[in-house]
């Protein structure tokens, strides 16, 4: 979500060897949308097989998500389930903001700007239900365990994490770590290098948030970080309050002990519900579910892969010794 609280939580680099044998819960969407701004050509065009159907998506789950297990991390991947009817407006939002890129793109097309095409193109990737489908068919392929959420992907995440069902949750957003995930990933499914408009790379490191160290750094409990969230803003109550920043948020929340003493302070500038979004952080839509890993199915990934969307089977199935390796070490750690 649009939560701005990034410059004040603190967090550490890791190494993804630290992430060995851990299982991280990924937000699903989360990471295909960053798949499907990221992986492309140089003027936006995303990749495509044959006959037309976009392919970005799958081979960053696929790659990524391969390099990830050959790390030894074991990855759960959650998708969304129902959104809120609070987040309508985000959507909308976010709808018409795909549109206005959409717009710029085909202008830049037509004045033969790659630069500017490249730009925009990334802005407008849709996700439709084949897509979706055909996602988690791979990972669970890959030997990824996928689970359904009934409602936000991320705060399902947070309950595997309370659950013990997952060590991590795994996304850029904040969502999880406000509904009280202990550990929160982010740059996990990123690309390790990123060009810079310089020709050069600078090399993204994973790192984590955790939740009692953000807690006992801003000096606040559960309930006034769920506050400062809302004060701020989330995909609930778009834009939060007018003229709060971070800054003015956490002070704010560390002067009342109470969520209503809070809201009581700025109740003259709210335009929204408070109670009803507190209670989306406070309660959210979860289930209790057991994480099962499924196991390598090779012919299914190359049936998707290669068959279906053109990918090379030399390419494929390099990318599958990688995951058979790292099996056999994990057996062989396992017997030891």
């Amino acid at each position: 979500m649009g939560l701005q609280i990034g410059d004040i939580v603190p967090r550490k680099e890791l190494a993804l060897k630290d992430l060995s044998g851990k299982i991280v819960a990924v937000d699903a969407f989360n990471a295909i949308y960053q798949f499907l701004s990221s992986v492309r050509q140089p003027d936006g065009t995303p990749l495509m097989d044959s006959k037309g159907n976009v392919t970005s998506h799958l081979s960053g789950l696929f790659y990524r998500n391969v390099a990830l297990i050959a790390d030894g991390i074991k990855l759960v991947y959650v998708f969304d389930g129902d959104y809120h009817v609070l987040k309508g407006k985000t959507h909308e939002k976010r709808d018409l903001a795909k549109e206005t890129a959409r717009v710029k793109y085909e202008e830049a097309k037509d004045e033969e700007n790659v630069e500017a095409m490249g730009k925009y193109a990334k802005a407008f990737g849709k996700l439709n239900k084949q897509m979706i489908e055909e996602s988690k068919e791979l990972l669970e392929a890959i030997g990824v365990a996928v689970i359904q959420a009934p409602g936000e992907g991320e705060m399902q995440c947070a309950q595997l994490v309370r659950d013990g069902e997952a060590w991590a949750v795994g996304s850029q957003d904040y969502d999880a770590l406000v509904v009280g995930a202990s550990r929160l990933i982010q740059n996990l499914t990123l690309a390790r290098k990123r060009k810079l408009s310089n020709g050069d790379f600078v090399y993204i490191a994973p790192e984590m948030i955790e939740y009692q160290a953000v807690l006992n750094s801003l000096e606040i409990d559960a309930d006034r970080l769920i506050s400062l969230a809302i004060l701020v803003g989330t995909d609930f109550n778009q834009g939060g309050v007018k003229g709060i920043g971070p800054k003015k948020a956490l002070a704010l929340v560390r002067s009342r002990k109470y969520p209503v003493e809070i809201f009581r302070e700025v109740e003259h500038q709210i335009d929204f519900d408070w109670k009803e979004v507190f209670e989306i952080f406070k309660k959210p839509n979860v289930e209790h579910v057991k994480v099962n890993f499924p196991k390598l199915n090779e012919e299914k990934i190359k049936e998707i892969l290669v068959n279906r969307h053109d990918f090379s089977l030399e390419r494929v199935e390099k990318q599958l010794e990688k995951i058979k390796e790292a099996k056999k070490q994990e057996s062989q750690r396992k017997l030891f």
